[in-house]
């Protein structure tokens, strides 16, 4: 439920990921002979991850599902809504750039505006969110913990902030879910896309989990469904900063769910979680080999070109980019973010060169980059320190003209 803004993932196809997801809602109508009512839900979340799920789950309504069990296939009817009403908790808005010129917006409230749904922000402070009440229906203090209503179910996804023990308590135990993007237990934390990408997983994925409070365990509630996929991670040049970053390929082993209309070839694989056959699981234990997601930080974007191969460096452009994008320092002492990296293989005729050796290349057009396996990192754009973000070459002429040049090459790190 603590999960780190991040603006893409290993890819993965949206609507077969709708498929753990939605069955993760029918579970709860029909694990018993009668069905319930529609949920009233409460969904918390801010980045395009939550909106991704939020998506899929406000898209429930009225839906027709095809549970395909081997040979047989049973048919999920959808005559009574997934939800009668859902509203959205968010962060508020906050003044960023030089002098807070720039207003950042929770991308979730602006997801919801257009559909209609109620949004709501939460406290900007941390300290001041721990006492913080949902709307109604959600907020009764005068009925026992026993008496919740069983139509109420909390939803979180990307949140980014720790749920109270008292926030749990106005929903029922198992109607407290967390959409998780790793295979748990490996990488819980806040950052599991970016840590998954940055190791070159060749698996990613994601699940549904119980949430639990804070000194039970982050990220550990016991699992409801979970789907993998093969990460896309071989390397690629482009960021995949932006809304298609969130697209998971959710492929299990047990059933096959669509929504009617939707071709075979779209159909997401997990587990039948309808008519009662489905339960949760608890994760596996924890082993010193286990991952973990810690938040981001400086010292992550740092470039360390003799230890580094051109490959490590993309798949860490491409998995923290859009927070701290990969950064190396000058001989002058000013940082250097380093932007639209790919690797540019060997280039003999530069000649051998020791890692951090940059030099501009008219042929590629880009600051190619030597690096610790004797090949070269291409970066296409860079930004110095207090400076604007320029083109290879536009930035390679003003470099020149700080005499920082050894022999046509530029020493970096």
């Amino acid at each position: 439920m603590h999960t780190q803004i991040f603006h893409h993932s290993a890819r993965v196809t949206s609507r077969r990921k709708r498929g753990v997801l939605i069955n993760c809602w029918n579970v709860h109508f029909y694990s018993t002979d009668a069905r319930k009512k529609s949920f009233h839900i409460l969904f918390f979340g801010r980045d395009q991850f939550s909106c991704d799920v939020f998506k899929r789950l406000h898209d429930a309504q009225g839906a027709l599902y095809i549970i395909n069990m081997g040979n047989s296939e049973v048919t999920v009817t959808g005559d009574i809504d997934v939800w009668q009403s859902i509203s959205i908790a968010t962060n508020p808005d906050v003044k960023t750039g030089r002098r807070g010129s720039h207003l950042s917006v929770s991308p979730l409230k602006l997801l919801g505006g257009p559909l209609g749904v109620p949004v709501h922000t939460i406290p900007q402070r941390k300290v001041d969110f721990r006492g913080w009440l949902p709307p109604s229906p959600f907020t009764n203090t005068d009925e026992a913990y026993s008496s919740v209503p069983e139509t109420h179910l909390l939803v979180t996804a990307s949140f980014g902030r720790i749920l109270s023990p008292s926030l749990l308590r106005l929903f029922p135990p198992g109607q407290r879910l967390n959409v998780h993007p790793s295979l748990l237990p490996a990488y819980r934390g806040p950052a599991p896309i970016q840590r998954a990408l940055m190791q070159g997983e060749k698996k990613t994925g994601v699940c549904v989990i119980d949430m639990m409070e804070k000194k039970e365990g982050i990220d550990a509630g016991s699992i409801w469904d979970c789907e993998s996929t093969a990460s896309d991670n071989a390397g690629q040049s482009h960021s995949l900063a932006g809304p298609d970053r969130w697209r998971f390929t959710c492929q299990g082993s047990s059933g096959h769910v669509a929504r009617k209309g939707e071709s075979t070839e779209n159909w997401a694989h997990s587990r039948c979680l309808c008519h009662g056959q489905a339960r949760s699981v608890p994760q596996c234990l924890l082993s010193s080999t286990t991952p973990h997601a810690p938040a981001i930080s400086a010292s992550d974007a740092q470039v360390d070109f003799a230890s580094q191969t051109p490959s490590d460096i993309v798949r860490l452009s491409r998995a923290i980019s859009h927070q701290r994008p990969p950064m190396t320092t000058m001989l002058n002492g000013r940082t250097l973010q380093l932007h639209d990296v790919s690797v540019s293989g060997r280039h003999d005729d530069l000649g051998p060169s020791e890692p951090g050796w940059a030099v501009y290349s008219p042929h590629t057009r880009t600051v190619l980059v030597s690096c610790a396996d004797g090949e070269w990192l291409s970066v296409m754009r860079l930004k110095t320190q207090d400076r604007t973000l320029l083109a290879a070459k536009e930035w390679w002429n003003g470099v020149k003209g700080l005499g920082l040049l050894h022999e046509g090459m530029l020493k970096l790190g």
